[in-house]
This record gives C-alpha cells, sequence and structure tokens, in this order.
C-alpha cells in the first residue's frame, strides 16, 4: 500500500465520556483545596534536559537512532516510553518489531511504512501505530527529529524482515491536519467552563492515550484518578506547578508529568502559541 490513513479518533471518541461538574462554585473550592484533597501528592516532572540518551539499535553502530527513556525499560517486559531521535536523511532499512508501538512526531518530519511506499511525511502533533512483524522503514528529515513511542510490553527488538507475519492488527497514520478534536459541548472531560480541547487516540483494557491542547492563556487543572499517568509535552511550553513544594516548572517540548495515584495537575501557558500534551492513563480525565 501507499500510505495507511485513519480517522481513530472519530471511532473511540464515545468510550471515553465521564461525568462532569458545572457549577462553578464546587470547582473553586476543589481549586482551593486541591492539597487537602490529596495528602501524599505522587506528582513527578521529568525535563527533557535530564533525558539520557543511548543507541536505539546498536546493531547499527554509529547509524543508529538515538533514545531516551521517559518511563519503564524498552530492555524489560513493561510498559515503556521513550523518546526517538533521527538524523536528517536517516533512513531504516526495511525491518520488523517483535512488539507493537505507538508513536507520535514531537519535532521535524518522519516517514513510517512499507518500504515500497511513497514518503508521507509527517509533523509535530502526527500520531501512528506500527504492529508487530509487519515489515516497515522509518526516514526523517529536518534539523531536529523527534518522536515519543510508546509499548505496552517489552522487550522492543528490531529484527530481520524474513521472519515477518500478520498478527492480524493493520497500522494507522493521522496527520496532525487530521486530528478530531472535542470541545466541552461535546465530552464531558473538558469543564463546561474550559476552552481546552481532547482527542482520543487509542484504549485498550488497561489503559488509553488521549491528546489533550490548552490555549493561550490557559490557566487550570487536568485531573487523574488512575495508579498510572504519563503526560509527555508535544508542542509549546507548560507551566507545571509540583504539589509537594509549589514549585514551577517549565516543560518543553519532550518534558513530562507524572503520577501513580489521583493526582491534581496544575498547570498552565502563558504562551503566544498553544500547547499540546500527550496523556496515556487507566483512569479517568477531566481537564478544569
Amino acid at each position: 500500500m501507499n500510505f495507511r490513513f485513519a480517522y481513530l479518533p472519530f471511532i473511540v471518541s464515545l468510550l471515553f465520556l465521564s461525568s462532569c461538574n458545572d457549577n462553578k462554585k464546587i470547582k473553586n473550592e476543589t481549586e482551593e483545596n486541591s492539597s487537602e484533597q490529596i495528602e501524599n501528592p505522587t506528582n513527578k516532572v521529568l525535563l527533557s534536559s535530564e533525558i539520557k540518551w543511548e543507541k536505539l539499535n546498536p546493531a547499527r553502530g554509529d547509524q543508529s537512532p538515538q533514545a531516551g527513556t521517559i518511563w519503564g525499560d524498552r530492555n524489560e517486559e513493561v510498559a515503556t516510553g521513550f523518546l526517538a531521535k533521527f538524523a536528517d536523511g536517516f533512513s531504516s532499512p526495511p525491518h520488523i518489531h517483535n512488539v507493537t508501538y505507538r508513536a507520535i512526531v514531537i519535532k521535524g518530519s518522519i516517514h513510517n511504512d512499507d518500504p515500497k511506499a511513497e514518503n508521507m511525511w509527517m509533523k509535530s502533533g502526527s500520531f501512528w501505530t506500527q504492529p508487530q512483524g509487519e515489515s516497515h522503514i522509518t526516514s526523517a528529515k529536518g534539523e531536529e527529529n523527534i518522536a515519543l513511542v510508546e509499548i505496552d510490553r517489552g522487550p522492543y527488538l528490531v529484527r530481520s524482515v524474513e521472519e515477518s507475519f500478520d498478527n492480524g492488527e493493520r497500522p494507522i497514520n493521522i496527520d496532525a491536519s487530521n486530528v478530531v478534536w472535542l470541545n466541552s459541548k461535546r465530552t464531558h472531560s473538558i469543564d463546561a467552563n474550559s476552552k481546552a480541547e481532547i482527542s482520543f487516540l487509542w484504549q485498550s483494557k488497561n489503559a488509553r492515550g488521549v491528546f489533550v491542547k490548552l490555549p493561550r492563556n490557559y490557566n487550570g487543572t487536568i485531573e487523574t484518578d488512575g495508579t498510572v499517568l504519563h503526560s509527555v509535552v508535544i508542542q509549546g511550553k507548560l507551566n507545571y506547578t509540583l504539589p509537594q513544594n509549589q514549585e514551577v516548572k517549565i516543560l518543553g517540548a519532550g518534558s513530562s508529568f507524572s503520577s501513580s495515584d489521583k493526582a491534581i495537575h496544575t498547570i498552565s501557558n502563558d504562551s503566544e502559541t498553544e500547547v499540546l500534551l500527550y496523556l496515556r492513563t487507566n483512569g479517568n480525565i477531566k481537564v478544569e
């Protein structure tokens, strides 16, 4: 096939409706007493400048892309999220992976498809999936090319196309321009008073992945009640207030915040551009 394309958010958006609270007074009281609601916050921040880089595929030597772990360990049997960095002009040989992965372009232009497909360069905010066992190539162009890659279970390995197989999954490519956004009128995951928007990307038995878009001058919270929350900044700069000490961290593209219990994430966007976040969680999300 020439390229892969789908409007996945249309299919799954109705699966993620959660209860909303339209009462402004209750909302204000919740914000004022958030520190009392969560006695032992687990909120953490990882700046992109703190990420440690290593070879993604050591067998390729200096031709290997770089990888920087955000959560998990791609060499172990655990869910993992890492940044993959590709040099300008990079193009892999045809290969397969032993596990399915999902990916989001953060910077640059990245192509991922069948070896004979024409280039479809995905920009920042584009989303794709790569089923295990399917032959494909990955290419990149631009001064800096970075993608977030996540797997539900490792290890993450590269194998020869001679070992390719069809596991029944089908790949998906969603260009950033085709992401479907829902506002507060279309989903209860966005508070009625918020101008934020959300896009539901995928869901499994144990987790879900969404985009959240924050407008200029946004000042609010994201509330989560799962035991897993990993969020990565895809575009823009986000101000994040740690509840433990009220320290404000500035999170640029590739930076992340997380929690391992019910949490309130106090965030703001005082820049002139929108902020795009990716969230992976096994619980409910409420953007206020």
